[in-house]
């Protein structure tokens, strides 16, 4: 791989990284390591807007890139949703919801694809606010455990706010899905 090729591949290579990152923060969380665990969920979060802007400023935006960059963030939020209801930090409910949200609109796209009527996937504002939503929730719970603070309320309050907006979200991407299918 020559220097162009590497530079070309830069956003592609950020977003790989990200990916990596997802098993070292659960094996973090598992080992109640939540410094760090911390720390690689923020370090996450800065390579996908590093990675972002890189791909769009200096015009390096693949197809590839297009695939990787949201696997990589699904990644990341599910298996770390996953890993902290598992060790009791948050309902396991909340990660059954968001994984289910998650593999419905996948098998939607899937079965859509199938059937030979291909969606264009078009993040709605409520799909964004929902991504938001679960990355400032996990990142709050991971760094209120890192600085051995107890979230409280603000638990209660963040994991109904995530549910809330993960159900609006499925449901205007079935919504959208059903009316596509249909038309």
């Amino acid at each position: 791989m020559d220097i162009s090729e590497l530079y070309r591949s830069l956003p592609n290579l950020i977003t790989l990284a990200r990916l990596v990152l997802a098993p070292l923060a659960v094996s973090m969380i598992v080992s109640q390591r939540y410094v760090e665990a911390f720390v690689i969920f923020v370090a996450a979060g800065v390579s996908d807007a590093v990675d972002g802007f890189i791909a769009k400023r200096f015009h390096l935006q693949s197809e590839l890139g297009a695939y990787l960059d949201p696997l990589a963030d699904k990644a990341l939020l599910i298996s770390i949703f996953v890993t902290l209801a598992i060790v009791g930090v948050v309902h396991p409910a909340l990660a059954i919801l968001i994984v289910s949200r998650d593999l419905m609109i996948l098998f939607g796209i899937l079965i859509a694809w199938l059937l030979g009527k291909p969606v264009t996937i078009k993040p709605a504002w409520v799909g964004k606010f929902t991504t938001a939503a679960q990355i400032a929730f996990a990142a709050f719970v991971l760094g209120a455990r890192a600085a051995d603070l107890d979230p409280g309320l603000l638990l209660y309050v963040g994991e109904w706010v995530v549910a809330v907006a993960t159900m609006l979200s499925f449901g205007l991407y079935a919504g959208q899905w059903f009316e596509h299918m249909n038309s």
